[in-house]
């Protein structure tokens, strides 16, 4: 908007009289003018690019595995016949090809800030020592799912930041798995998928979460981490107990992924 605005203004001012501006005054707004547009233009067209990059790596691709060649070849449509029968996913694509996936990234660190009081973010820094200096790595989680009961997290690291969302969300895609859902409220008797089967329960370090079946209308009734999973996840009605050093973000995600692969639990 601002770049439209100064356009506007360069517009305004040219039209003065040349008693106001010489030749070369104008000469220069026209050019800058030309290179504002120019770049106004180049930045939505990279945005295109970007979403038309992913569609065309997708179109383009080209499968190394056995399980990928019979997703491309069509001779599987769905996703559940791959995770029914415990193939193993090595290529991220098989994903995007049978469910359309929504991805998000949990707020894993903290920014700098007096006290220990800055704000949480996605991206946790951290630091080696060499003898060159310092070498910082940024780590995220990400989390995929396609809101009907696939949920997969994925942790990566790199140099830079946006590295390291590729790969968590790839690795998140490898890590696909099928929830089960259903209407288990005791007092709901919908035919809506919103809820879990039954109390199931999580551990990993000294996080313990426990996810409890509602009715339809209570909502997510869990940590804000965790309600970026469960929607993903298509939960929209759960009550929840969680103990042991909740903030400690990576245990916390675990253990509520480990309590929604206890919803398969037969």
């Amino acid at each position: 908007m601002k770049e439209k605005n100064i356009t506007e203004e360069i517009d305004e001012f040219a039209e003065k009289p040349e008693e106001v501006l010489n030749k070369e005054d104008l000469k220069e707004l026209e050019e800058v003018k030309k290179a504002t547009e120019k770049r106004v233009n180049g930045t939505f067209n990279k945005r295109q690019t970007i979403e038309e990059a992913e569609r065309e790596a997708l179109a383009n691709w080209k499968p190394k595995t056995k399980l990928g060649h019979e997703v491309d070849g069509g001779k599987i449509k769905n996703i559940d016949e791959i995770l029914e029968d415990n193939r193993k996913i090595l290529e991220p694509e098989i994903v995007d090809r049978l469910i359309k996936v929504k991805s998000d990234l949990l707020f894993i660190g903290q920014s700098k800030g007096k006290f220990g009081g800055g704000k949480r973010r996605v991206w946790r820094q951290t630091q080696r020592k060499t003898k060159e200096g310092n070498v910082p790595t940024f780590s995220t989680l990400a989390v995929i799912g396609d809101g009907k009961g696939h949920i997969g997290i994925g942790e990566g690291k790199s140099k830079e930041t946006l590295p390291a969302r590729d790969k968590a969300t790839k690795k998140a895609k490898l890590n696909v798995m099928k929830i089960t859902r259903v209407c288990a409220g005791f007092d709901c008797a919908c035919s809506e998928l919103h809820s879990i089967p039954f109390k199931v329960t999580g551990k990993q370090g000294s996080v313990v979460v426990t996810l409890i079946p509602a009715p339809q209308g209570t909502g997510l009734v869990v940590a804000d981490e965790l309600k970026k999973i469960l929607k993903l996840a298509g939960i929209k009605d759960v009550y929840s107990r969680t103990s042991g050093k909740k903030r400690t973000t990576f245990n916390l995600v675990k253990a509520c992924m480990k309590a929604l692969e206890e919803t398969n639990r037969k």
